[in-house]
């Protein structure tokens, strides 16, 4: 399948007339939806913007390459749209994008598609098309454009391999004087920046004069895998990805590990690296290890902790938010069924249906912690650090300490994610300890040193460290049950109004956890004010794009006005990044009039000691809270209150 088979005159925009990313999606989506290649639009552009959240898909020089492999899909398709202004896309140069390719892939796309879609990457790097492509005036145009294109790069490869042909048969015998360098390129989707990674390397190493083979982990899989003798012929490797590859292989060799980006962009550096010996000699640590070289870009510290968080905090939501709503539709059964007063003790398993749900939902409950704190620890240590992980996470949740090793009492969440940092810097201690190791325990140290002393050392510190932290957790827990009037007002508002902050980042997703830590505490009391208070603020934004909207249509475009629809359905259902393009297009009117929104809500919730008994679900768990009326009256005061200051302050659409 070629290049111009996905492209259709139907699905182009000449005159993109967004100015910045997120706006510039939603044209595209929206395009995309209007010419009945995707069938939902919030989907397939969810799909994209969590590609984005990854690595900006800006490939710089004026190009875009967004793309998504989604069920949404209906048929695999490549948008061309151009902006003559151009779009400030947080690309990486830096600079304006003028050129869009928006993928949509099907989920079950076959290695066909995934073939044509790295062809668009290996066209893209020519200057000549580009440059055409700028100026083009007519979808027909782009058709022919790339026409030309594809069967001027066939002649070209068929003369290439005519030529390596030739030139394998002079030199049948004879070692070659060139540098030779081995490289994998990866990208999470394997999609676009994987083939446009694999062809830089390859056209700046022809230039430099450089022998390179260049092993895709693409989502059609591994292409031109690399052999030992690959690998042992090599004077250095290139590893320049965005997910794990096969580490292992590469053992004694100079190696350089960047981001894919890195490949895309500072190609020459990377070679150079690799040829001159300047790269750290990467040691593996086991069979399918994958751990980063000295070179590789890790960040500041700050934003590394985030990430470890984050790693522990996404694994462990299934679990809260399955057996969170589990639990709560458990004492929902016993609610509506009746329990008599004497046994009231026994609510939410009186009922033998209650005790079912409740069976389940706690078992699954039950993983939260050690979930967290095992894959902040496998973030810190890879696999070696999991098990220990697992371990300090459910120590936290039993609360063992050695001076309550009968009356054991549970550090919480706060525990579980000290213990998490603990046992994955507690793992990287043990790899340097051990480092000098002789090579022939290589193997063993993965499968017997790193877990027994791991375990054993991370679990005599977590017995000193549940004993500050259940205290604290204790305290915590009651202080919140004790929150009341003007307090839990003050507490609720701010919660709520950090949810509305950065609509789906670190405040957000800090307010939002913080919720879910209470709710293990309080959820056989009734549930949580704070997570009502959470869930609700974030609700908030969307729902006052929805109102806006409507009141005020001479403030928002007409495509503004359709979106606001959609944010409806979002903030009913407690998707705050509903909000978010919204808020890119216009931050300082549209985050405080969010924030006042939410806070006002939050106020109301904390103050009238509202519970809620579900992480999770907006209004489909509105049976799960103590008032569900007023939680939902409160809940759109707040989002009329964000809504008449984006009449006040939004300038009207000219």
């Amino acid at each position: 399948m070629k290049i111009i088979d996905l492209l259709s005159t139907n699905c182009m925009i000449l005159d993109l007339q967004a100015t910045d990313k997120k706006v510039a999606i939603d044209e595209m989506v929206t395009k995309l939806y209007e010419s009945g290649r995707i069938t939902s639009k919030e989907e397939f552009e969810a799909g994209i913007l969590a590609r984005e959240a990854q690595t900006s898909t800006g490939l710089g020089d004026g190009i875009a390459m967004p793309h998504s492999k989604n069920k949404a899909v209906k048929q695999a398709t490549v948008l061309f749209a151009k902006s003559p202004k151009g779009v400030d896309y947080e690309s990486l140069d830096g600079q304006p994008t003028f050129l869009f390719f928006m993928i949509a892939a099907p989920e079950g796309a076959n290695d066909t598609h995934l073939q044509a879609l790295a062809s668009l990457s290996r066209l893209l790097l020519n200057p000549i098309l580009i440059q055409a492509l700028k100026e083009v005036e007519t979808a027909d145009q782009v058709i022919e454009l790339f026409d030309a294109a594809e069967k001027e790069y066939e002649a070209k490869e068929a003369a290439e391999a005519v030529k390596e042909e030739q030139e394998a048969k002079e030199k049948a015998g004879e070692p070659s004087d060139k540098p030779y360098v081995v490289a994998v390129t990866a990208c999470p989707t394997g999609i676009a920046h994987t083939y446009m990674a694999e062809d830089a390397l390859k056209n700046k190493a022809a230039e430099m004069g450089i022998d390179i083979k260049v092993e895709t982990n693409g989502s059609d899989g591994v292409k031109h895998r690399l052999t030992a003798e690959d690998i042992s012929r090599a004077a250095g490797v290139i590893v320049a990805a965005d997910k794990n590859v096969e580490m292992a292989r590469f053992d004694g060799k100079h190696l350089v590990n960047r981001p894919v980006s890195d490949g895309i962009k500072k190609t020459e550096e990377l070679l150079n690296l690799a040829t001159g010996g300047k790269a750290p000699i990467y040691h593996s640590n086991g069979a399918d290890d994958s751990e980063e070289s000295g070179e590789s870009s890790k960040g500041s510290v700050g934003s590394q902790i985030y990430k470890h968080l984050m790693n522990g905090v996404s694994h462990m939501l299934p679990f809260v938010i399955g057996g969170g709503i589990a639990i709560a539709l458990a004492f929902l059964i016993d609610q509506t069924m009746g329990v008599p007063k004497d046994q009231l003790a026994n609510l939410g398993s009186y009922h033998q249906a209650a005790a079912y749900f409740k069976a389940i939902g706690g078992t699954a409950f039950n993983f939260m912690l050690p979930v967290l704190a095992g894959y902040i620890a496998s973030s810190i240590a890879d696999r070696p650090g999991l098990i220990v992980g697992f371990a300090a996470g459910a120590m936290a949740s039993t609360g063992i300490a050695l001076n309550n090793l009968d009356q054991p009492t549970s550090s919480g969440f706060l525990g579980a994610l000290v213990g998490g940092f603990l046992a994955g810097y507690v793992i990287v201690f043990l790899k340097k300890v051990l480092a000098k190791l002789p090579k022939s325990l290589d193997g063993i140290k993965t499968i017997l040193f790193y877990p027994v002393f791991g375990l054993l050392i991370t679990g005599f510190l977590m017995l000193l460290v549940n004993i500050p932290m259940s205290a604290i957790n204790t305290g915590l827990n009651n202080f919140l049950m004790s929150l009341s009037g003007a307090n839990a007002a003050l507490l609720g508002a701010l919660l709520a109004g950090m949810m509305a902050i950065d609509l789906g980042g670190p405040i957000n997703k800090a307010a939002y956890v913080f919720g879910t830590g209470t709710l293990a505490a309080s959820v056989a009391t009734g549930g949580s004010v704070v997570m009502a208070a959470v869930m609700a603020g974030g609700m908030v934004p969307p729902l006052a794009i929805a109102i806006a909207s409507f009141l005020f249509k001479n403030k928002f475009t007409q495509k503004e006005q359709e979106a606001g629809v959609t944010n409806l359905i979002m903030g009913f259902s407690f998707i705050t990044e509903g909000a978010i393009p919204f808020a890119a297009s216009d931050p300082l009117r549209m985050i405080p009039s969010f924030v006042a929104g939410s806070v006002v809500t939050g106020a109301l919730v904390g103050g009238m000691g509202i519970k809620l008994m579900a992480p999770h679900g907006g209004i489909f768990v509105i049976m799960l809270v103590s008032h569900p009326i007023m939680y939902l009256l409160f809940v759109i005061i707040g989002a009329f209150v964000s809504a008449f200051m984006l009449g006040l302050l939004r300038k009207k659409v000219a």
